[in-house]
């Protein structure tokens, strides 16, 4: 016998009825997107290395450790492409955005859904294949747009039914501001040099912003104790900051300042912002985001401003849990019961055309080899209970001999049958589908 081959570790499938909530949370995310007007973007899981080392930075641990990359096959010409499955979807929609010319009639806004690949050690909300929703907006520059993106996050947790979060926000100015930053930094943190763990040591001069995300518990008062970056913004990105701050407060939305909340990337600028949890343990953050308006240029396209943010699907998921947001499973609207497989092509009609006139039905088949076998009738009773359909369709010999088919509710009122024409389903199908 053969061996039996597994799933990847940190690879997971994801089975009915789990699969059910995805779809709930997919469909909620398409509904809060259509009603702020951003339209769906889907991109390749593959792209060429080079978008990602230019676009993520080669000094990132994203690129060092944790891309599955490879080079193809050559061609002809003994030329091999460097590919890597996409670590996030930012760079990616840039590049399509760029390569499509998409904004030359304006701004877009634009989100999306998908698989991401990171080769690290699997954990609690964290795989090596994983699930992100992101919402981009680029071509826009100015403050009210960061706040738009915001909300539109905010109206997400609210159509979830999450309710465990708060906002941080922080101010990464310019690229002068940070430059001014960052030899501040460097200076402080050379000053300091022997309290600097081994990952601190390294990014010292390459990607000093890092040092400030350390999870290292030695090194959070000195980090504590360095220079900030908004006592080095200037007053157009003082005036930036606070106009997302006050379209916040008038829509009713808290929020606190972290000086910590940075990102390693030379590309983001302004506002950057993270959704935390408290339910989740170390992985807090749900969403994170920011404006990143140098990244299109750096990666070959026109200049355009841009902001976005994404989630953690696997994450979202878990907090739903946490906070014990049901979510209803799909179920059918009837079950049919069929005692004689000499019955199939009449009842399959009937069926045909509950299912064009929008009824859901779970046909009853048989377990055996050849269609041999429906099983007993109470054998298919407790399956037609056990699918959650509110109603039983019996097809059975009586009734298919007066070309009639008997609805027996099974949940309200359960035990009411009725019978109704097996040829004219379009005058009764409306009352399986009465779900209130």
């Amino acid at each position: 016998m053969s061996k039996q081959i597994n799933a990847i570790k940190g690879m997971n499938d994801i089975l009915p009825p789990e699969s059910a909530r995805w779809e709930w949370l997919e469909e909620v995310v398409r509904r809060v997107m259509a009603a702020h007007a951003y339209r769906n973007i889907r991109t390749p899981i593959m792209e060429h290395t080079q978008l990602f080392t230019r676009g993520l930075g080669e000094v990132t641990d994203v690129v060092e450790k944790e891309m599955y990359s490879f080079q193809d096959r050559a061609d002809q010409h003994g030329h091999a492409e460097h590919l890597s499955l996409r670590p996030e979807s930012t760079a990616g929609v840039v590049r399509a955005v760029a390569e499509h010319n998409l904004l030359y009639d304006g701004g877009k806004r634009l989100f999306y859904m998908g698989p991401m690949f990171r080769r690290e050690r699997p954990q609690r909300g964290r795989y090596r294949q994983f699930h992100q929703v992101g919402a981009e907006a680029l071509g826009f520059g100015g403050p009210e747009v960061d706040a738009e993106l915001i909300l539109l996050a905010v109206a997400l947790w609210r159509e979830l039914g999450i309710q465990n979060w708060r906002l941080e926000l922080n101010s990464l100015g310019q690229p002068d501001e940070r430059r001014e930053h960052r030899a501040a930094l460097i200076a402080y943190f050379e000053a300091h040099a022997d309290q600097l763990d081994e990952d601190a040591r390294r990014r010292l001069h390459s990607n000093p912003l890092r040092i400030l995300d350390t999870k290292n518990p030695a090194m959070q008062a000195l980090v504590e104790g360095a220079p900030k970056l908004i006592d080095h913004l200037g007053e157009q990105s003082r005036a930036h900051f606070a106009a997302v701050q006050a379209i916040l407060a008038a829509n009713g939305v808290e929020w606190r300042i972290n000086p910590r909340l940075v990102r390693g990337l030379d590309y983001y600028n302004l506002t950057v912002f993270e959704f935390i949890t408290e339910s989740l343990g170390a992985q807090g953050t749900i969403c994170g985001g920011g404006r990143y308006d140098y990244l299109i240029e750096q990666i070959g396209g026109k200049p355009a401003p841009a902001v976005g943010w994404a989630l953690g699907v696997e994450r979202v998921l878990e907090l739903l849990k946490e906070e014990g947001v049901h979510t209803l499973d799909p179920v059918p609207d009837a079950y049919a019961v069929i005692p004689d497989a000499a019955a199939l092509p009449q009842v399959m009609r009937c069926l045909h055309q509950l299912r064009a006139l929008g009824v859901a039905v779970q046909m009853h088949a048989a377990s055996g080899q050849g269609g041999e076998g429906m099983g007993s009738m109470k054998s298919q009773f407790k399956k037609a209970d056990a699918s959650g359909a509110r109603f039983a369709l019996i097809f059975g010999a009586d009734e298919l001999a007066e070309g009639q088919v008997t609805v027996k509710a099974l949940r309200d009122g359960a035990g009411a049958q009725t019978r109704q024409s097996l040829a004219e389903p379009a005058l009764w199908s409306d009352i399986l589908k009465s779900t209130d």
